[in-house]
């Protein structure tokens, strides 16, 4: 049996010369997929026409310098309030201020865990010596039936390098706070509490409100063959997450899983250096020019670049220039129009697309806002 392959793909419109999309998908290699995950259902075809943006419009990840210059504090990216949450005070804290936050934060994290355990504890017994780490671990013993298995760096590997050998369809799509906040518009959250949360979204390449972009990122998931997911438990990451499955009737079961930063574990195990090679590459993105320099530098052969990245409504004349182009893989760096990117260039081009996120700009040498 051969690898999972990419699900019946999302119809892309008003993109002159692309050929008919595809409509198979190639059965899952058991040895690779996850024990209890289906394929998902097949999508409705078609999707409204994709308006042309000006060209100064907002950019995906990478684009807009003044946008970026409002996400930063002091060098970093601003967050929202609630994703701001860290075990280290900033650096540039006076000592006595430093030891106050490392106290107060410590109290905290205590008395939040404390209450938290007291509340479900019996009223008719105690239990000497336990604490609320060690009762959270028991209680995740149990909920484990729950979980949902994520592919691990060798498995994702294997699956890539799979699908080039035998020249199938294959998006990897990355799922962080931009997406999700696109897709929660008035399905989960307010317009109001979108932009309050999403002040960097005209960066990624979305201007609020944008149904249209909401909808497509919901097709794009339920086609893709493979989908990173954030680990982090603040409200705008894993919790939103789900919140927006369920909106948009999306069954999470039907879906497979990474995590959304298996593109940097990747790079970090020398796993991506060894798939690239004697693969010809295509590098979509803002910093495409300056990737395919690095890439080079390392032996690497980039058959071509498609930059800039105007934005959400510049996806259809990306997905145009980039067709043009004879590649194995395509890395798109893009921001959030990165996921309709590579899921219509693995759908209608046949090939392996890679959200390749701000990992672009790392082994650029570029330096990006980190994300927190």
């Amino acid at each position: 049996m051969t690898e999972p392959s990419l699900r019946k793909p999302v119809k892309l419109a008003a993109v002159p010369s692309i050929s008919q999309t595809r409509k198979t998908r190639a059965p899952a290699k058991a040895a690779v997929k996850p024990k209890g995950v289906k394929s998902a259902a097949p999508t409705k075809p078609g999707k409204p026409p994709l308006k042309k943006a000006p060209r100064k419009a907002a950019g995906g990840k990478g684009k807009g310098r003044a946008f970026s210059r409002r996400r930063r504090v002091n060098g970093k990216r601003k967050m929202p309030v609630a994703m701001q949450s860290r075990s280290e005070p900033p650096n540039d804290l006076p000592q006595d201020r430093r030891r106050s936050y490392e106290q107060g934060f410590q109290e905290g994290l205590i008395e939040g865990g404390e209450r938290l355990l007291q509340e479900h504890l019996p009223s008719d017994m105690i239990i000497p010596d336990i604490t609320a780490r060690e009762a959270i671990a028991a209680g995740i013993e149990t909920l484990k039936e729950r979980g949902i298995p994520l592919l691990d760096s060798a498995a994702v590997y294997e699956e890539l390098e799979a699908a080039l050998r035998e020249k199938r369809s294959y998006a990897f799509i990355r799922l962080g706070d931009g997406e999700l906040l696109t897709l929660a518009q008035e399905k989960v959250l307010s317009l109001e509490e979108v932009r309050r949360a999403g002040q960097f979204l005209p960066y990624a390449g979305v201007t609020i409100p944008n149904p249209e972009a909401r909808d497509e990122l919901a097709e794009c998931i339920k086609v893709a063959s493979l989908v990173g997911v954030p680990m982090s438990r603040h409200p705008y990451f894993q919790p939103l997450l789900f919140a927006v499955l369920r909106a948009h009737g999306i069954d999470y079961r039907e879906l497979r899983y990474t995590t959304s930063t298996m593109n940097y574990t990747m790079a970090e195990q020398g796993l991506l250096l060894r798939l690239f090679h004697g693969r010809k590459i295509l590098i979509v993105g803002d910093v495409a020019e300056q990737l395919r320099q690095a890439l080079a530098d390392k032996g690497l052969e980039v058959v071509g670049t498609v930059t800039p990245v105007n934005g959400y409504y510049d996806v259809a004349r990306v997905v145009a220039e980039a067709m043009q182009y004879d590649y194995d893989i395509a890395l798109v760096a893009a921001g959030i129009p990165a996921i309709p990117i590579a899921v219509h260039l693995a759908g209608m081009g046949g090939k392996v697309t890679f959200d390749f996120g701000h990992l672009a700009d790392r082994m650029a040498g570029l330096a990006r806002p980190e994300r927190q």
